[in-house]
Order: C-alpha cells, then sequence, then structure tokens
C-alpha cells in the first residue's frame, strides 16, 4: 500500500511539473496529454491514502469531474459546446467540494457565524468580478453568474468549516479553495475580458496547486 501511495505521489508531481513546463514552452500536444492525466494522478494518490475520516468518495467524484472538465477545454477552440461542458464539469466538482465541506460535523461554532465579515468579503469579491467582466461576457453572462456564486460558496463553506476540523486541514482546505477560485478568476480574465502575459502558467499553477492542498487537506483530516 505504501509502495503505491508513493508512486502515486511521484505521478502527481510529475505531472504538475510536465504541465507548467509544457504551459510556459507552448507545447500544446504534451500539454494536453500531462494535463488530462493530473487528475487521475491525484485520484490514485487520495484512493491510497490511508484516512480515518469519511468523504473520500465525494472528493475523488469532484476529482473525476475536474478531469472531464480538463479534458473538455483542451477542445474548446473547435466548438463554444466545448467550454460549456467544462464549465458545468467544473460547477460539478464545486458542488461536489461543498458537499464535502457541509457534512464535516463538529460542535465547535463555525467561522463564519463569529466572523461573517469574511462571507461578505467573499460574496463581494464575486460581485465585483462578475460586474468587471460583464460588458464583455454577452451570451455567457448568466452561467458566469451562475458559476461565481458556485465557487465563493465552496469558498465560504471552506472558511465555514475551518474551526471545525483540525489543523493542517483546515489551513489547506481555505488555501486551496482560495486558489480553486484565484485560478477561474485568472480564467475567465484571459478568456473574456483580454488576453494576458503568462496567463496559461498562472491558470495551470494555481489550479494544480489548488486541487492538491485540498486533496492534501482530506488526507490530513482527522475529525
Amino acid at each position: 500500500m505504501q509502495m503505491k501511495k508513493s508512486a502515486a505521489n511521484i505521478f502527481v508531481f510529475i505531472f504538475i511539473a510536465l504541465s507548467i513546463l509544457t504551459t510556459a514552452g507552448n507545447n500544446s500536444t504534451i500539454f494536453g496529454i500531462t494535463k488530462s492525466l493530473l487528475m487521475p494522478a491525484l485520484m490514485l494518490f487520495l484512493f491510497f491514502s490511508p484516512i480515518t475520516s469519511q468523504g473520500k468518495a465525494i472528493i475523488i467524484a469532484g476529482l473525476i469531474f475536474s478531469w472531464m472538465g480538463d479534458v473538455l477545454l483542451l477542445f474548446e477552440s473547435r466548438h463554444p459546446l466545448f467550454f460549456i461542458g467544462g464549465l458545468v464539469s467544473f460547477l460539478t466538482t464545486h458542488i461536489f467540494y461543498i458537499i464535502y465541506f457541509l457534512k464535516i460535523r463538529s460542535p465547535q461554532t463555525s467561522l463564519i457565524r463569529n466572523q461573517p465579515w469574511l462571507a461578505a468579503l467573499v460574496a463581494a469579491y464575486g460581485v465585483s468580478l462578475v460586474l468587471f467582466l460583464s460588458p464583455h461576457l454577452g451570451e455567457m453572462k448568466l452561467p458566469v453568474m451562475l458559476y461565481a456564486a458556485v465557487i465563493c460558496t465552496m469558498v465560504i463553506c471552506s472558511l465555514h468549516v475551518f474551526t471545525k476540523t483540525n489543523s493542517p486541514a483546515n489551513i489547506l482546505f481555505v488555501a486551496g479553495a482560495v486558489l480553486f477560485a484565484a485560478s477561474d478568476s485568472l480564467l475567465a480574465v484571459n478568456k473574456f475580458y483580454k488576453p494576458f502575459a503568462s496567463a496559461g502558467m498562472l491558470i495551470i499553477l494555481t489550479y494544480c496547486a489548488a486541487q492538491l492542498l485540498i486533496v492534501l487537506g482530506v488526507t490530513k483530516r482527522k475529525v
């Protein structure tokens, strides 16, 4: 079991490194291959990790939909429906992560209840981003609004359980959720507002880091 877990760890870091390097080198073929293998590598890592807490299957389901989104976005230049499919896939991932966070039970008071301004801050960010992009969204305005609402909810849920689970899992969950929102924000700005230098590298870097941190949080969670 330990050997399988170590092999999965190696695969995860290799694929992440290759994805970043091939993005920087504009090698679309190798990038497509490595990106499509990132989530399966994380799934293997999580599957072989000894976990005492519940919810592993929920996160694996989220990773499956992330993998579907990764693959669909590789073909977004061929037809707009590939982008829509990718958007739906990642939205489903966020819903699975929301379910996972909300299933964490503890008598501890929620961080959001103690610090409600944090939820307001996240919501304000989501609204501001949508308003900023709104003139450029066209027919995508409603889907983007829905997506922004869901990912902001996911971030708020990670904050909600911050005091309800152990460290470092709680820190990893929040960091992963915030980085996921950052990655999606960069993707949206690059696609709908204006392409910018190093966009691909920043998007894949924050995306890989987000998924890895959330998965590590699952493996470190005890309550």
